[in-house]
């Protein structure tokens, strides 16, 4: 699950104000040098997992025994991105490069993994690591071609970096929007490194190779100003076909008012050497958000159907578009039935921009486990964000996450240890051009 979630909404609105953005035209390039940009960010991250009544942690110390109890880390990374702008004429060529360095500042083998360090040979967390990569682009018109290294946010193929480094995926990535208001992509990628992985291709395994190949396409279209839906596919080499689909509607009420329906659902079967397993999964679900000034009510129900669960990592870790995927669980159990009621509240009505609250349980049950027995699971997350609004740390934000996941034993033995999670987040986004 990831830290943040992204829905088709947002990929569209994101292409509609490129569409209408005279800087996205090839025709309005100023120039590889005048249009390009360079940023830093840099995020601390505290991470701690509570394991209960008596779960073992799963990690090996070098003299192989077990630690029961916790999981309890800190690490400070720094991601830096160069954008630069494409040269004039017919046809514009620029190029794209990131650096990515992280450093532990607090951790050790019985307390490791949480996916913030890799291991080294005795099973103790790295100290340092670091990875880079860059990438080729053309553009003709608003039609763009990118080759290389590259974050990917498809919802049948996303990246994810809700960890201190992002995962980065290498290959080819179309994305025209020649039409208004319409985005067409399609893309092959053949590498996909993990966020603890300083390889080219580190997603994997113990018995399967990785990623080989992932070819995918897509299309979102905005109906009207509070319309938008995408429908999406994947071909993951010797794993599994994906297709996708999402609707967005905004209904506005009046001008502090408005109520919001989102649909999302996948269709997942396995193919070639099938190296997941045998897979067949439907899954969708169904958000209404009533907005009321600062405040945000959501009430949602996620449904998986068919023989297996849904599965995904391969393809990326944050290829779970759905509404019950959260801190912990994704609520994608064999037959899972889930709900979710969730509050949000923006503190700028009340005089305090850039505070922010939310709230969320979600209960999931009618889960087919390997007892027989049903399984059952629940959550409950707590968040809250300060972005300070200006001065010279301006956009330093702070963000606390907490979460208590429970279930019953028939589903522990098959997902997960009850568990309780807190992270604490702290990034610092600097724009140097």
């Amino acid at each position: 699950m990831r830290v943040m979630k992204w829905s088709m909404i947002a990929l569209a609105v994101a292409a509609g104000t490129s569409q209408f953005a005279m800087a996205s035209s090839q025709d309005e390039s100023k120039g590889f040098v005048e249009d390009s940009s360079f940023g830093l960010k840099f995020r601390t991250l505290y991470m701690n997992r509570d394991f209960k009544n008596g779960a073992s942690n799963n990690q090996s110390t070098p003299n192989k025994t077990r630690i029961k109890g916790y999981r309890e880390e800190t690490g400070l990374s720094g991601t830096a991105i160069f954008e630069s702008g494409y040269t004039q004429g017919t046809i514009g060529v620029g190029v794209d490069a990131m650096g990515l360095g992280m450093i532990k500042l607090d951790s050790g083998p019985g307390r490791t993994g949480n996916a913030m360090f890799a291991k080294n040979a005795e099973g103790e967390p790295e100290d340092s690591q670091g990875k880079g990569g860059a990438a080729i682009k053309f553009r003709l018109s608003d039609t763009t071609l990118k080759y290389g290294r590259q974050f990917v946010a498809s919802p049948v193929f996303a990246t994810d970096d809700s960890r201190l480094l992002p995962e980065v995926a290498e290959g080819t990535l179309i994305t025209s929007k020649e039409i208004k208001g319409l985005e067409l992509t399609a893309g092959r990628f053949t590498a996909l490194s993990s966020q603890t992985g300083m390889g080219k291709d580190s997603i994997n395994g113990k018995s399967t190779p990785g990623l080989t190949s992932a070819n995918i396409a897509g299309a979102t279209y905005q109906f009207t100003d509070n319309f938008v839906a995408g429908i999406a596919a994947s071909d993951v080499d010797d794993y599994f076909k994906k297709q996708y689909i999402n609707a967005n509607y905004t209904l506005p009420i009046d001008d502090n008012q408005s109520l919001n329906f989102d649909l999302n659902a996948y269709r997942t079967k396995d193919q070639g050497q099938a190296l997941y397993g045998e897979l067949d999964n439907k899954l969708w679900s169904l958000a209404a958000a009533y907005s009321l000034g600062a405040h945000k009510f959501t009430l949602a129900y996620q449904q998986s159907s068919g023989d297996t669960n849904y599965l995904y990592g391969v393809d990326g870790n944050s290829t779970i578009f759905v509404s019950n995927s959260i801190q912990i669980s994704d609520f994608i159990g064999v037959d899972e039935k889930s709900w979710q009621g969730r509050y949000d509240l923006n503190m700028k009505e009340y005089g305090v921009p850039g505070l922010s609250f939310m709230a969320r349980y979600v209960y999931g049950d009618n889960i087919e486990t390997s007892s027989g027995s049903e399984g059952k699971e629940h959550e409950f997350n707590f968040e809250t964000k300060y972005v300070l609004q200006e001065g010279p740390a301006k956009d330093l934000s702070f963000r606390l996450r907490s979460a208590i996941y429970r279930a019953n034993s028939a589903y522990n033995a098959d997902y997960s240890n009850d568990l309780n999670d807190v992270r604490l987040i702290v990034e610092y986004p600097l724009s140097i051009l």
